[in-house]
């Protein structure tokens, strides 16, 4: 069930049967010279809404731009700062919560994001702290590629050129959702350089064409399409076992 497509009666009812909604979480930014710009929100998105087909889950809105600051000298990147980025989560958890939703799932397509939501994640639980309660709501971050399974098929998959950005793993996901998208480029050299990650101008100058240790060119619809499959399964396992963990504690 996607909630963009729902009305309210239709919400209302599934929180009957349910209290968990699952958030894609991810970043609009340069993906190297094949890889879309969408890369990491369309990974936890094409994952998140694949499962919806046979699973019970509610999926939410993507949340698709998040903190990319490094991206930013490469055109089409789109950033927020850190305090931004947390104060966006901070609202979006509080609409959820204000509804009767106690768990809230995101799944996190983009690795520049996992400090600042973390870093939400404390301040909403400072909320409740700093008042002598007890949160009505638990929050849960989790990036797709760590889902059960999944590194472990795209390191089978990709056992040279994998790297840690414009990865194939990520590109192949794409590749097979909107496989009309799919671009090519000669890469040189084959596999990316890797290193830090600092402000913009620096991360330009050491990575001049936006990959990080990585070989696209490997990437295949059907492997994407592998991913997701596998994806999709581990998600489904996740999200049931957050929504057996105790609910939240009523406010005091």
């Amino acid at each position: 069930m996607l909630l963009h497509l729902s009305t309210w009666p239709e919400t209302e009812k599934f929180l009957e049967r349910s209290k968990t909604i699952v958030i894609p979480i991810g970043s609009n930014e340069q993906h190297g010279p094949t890889g879309l710009l969408g890369t990491d929100w369309l990974c936890p998105e094409i994952i998140a809404h694949e499962t919806q087909k046979t699973a019970d889950i509610l999926v939410g809105p993507t949340f698709n731009i998040g903190m990319a600051q490094h991206h930013l000298a490469f055109p089409g990147t789109i950033s927020l700062r850190p305090s931004t980025f947390i104060a966006a989560i901070g609202d979006w958890a509080r609409s959820l919560a204000g509804h009767g939703f106690e768990r809230i799932f995101f799944l996190n397509g983009h690795g520049g994001n996992v400090a600042t939501i973390e870093a939400a994640f404390s301040e909403l639980y400072a909320e409740a702290s700093y008042t002598g309660r007890r949160s009505t709501y638990a929050l849960k971050l989790k990036n797709w590629w760590d889902l059960k399974g999944v590194m472990q098929l795209a390191n089978q998959q990709f056992p040279t050129g994998h790297g840690s950005h414009a990865t194939p793993s990520e590109i192949a996901i794409t590749q097979w959702a909107y496989p009309d998208a799919i671009k090519a480029a000669n890469y040189a050299p084959q596999i990316a350089p890797t290193g830090p990650i600092r402000e913009a101008l620096d991360f330009r100058a050491r990575y001049a064409d936006g990959r990080m240790g990585s070989d696209p060119g490997l990437a295949t619809p059907e492997k994407g399409g592998a991913l997701v499959a596998m994806a999709c399964k581990a998600l489904v396992e996740e999200v049931e076992a957050f929504g057996r963990e105790p609910a939240p504690g009523p406010a005091q």
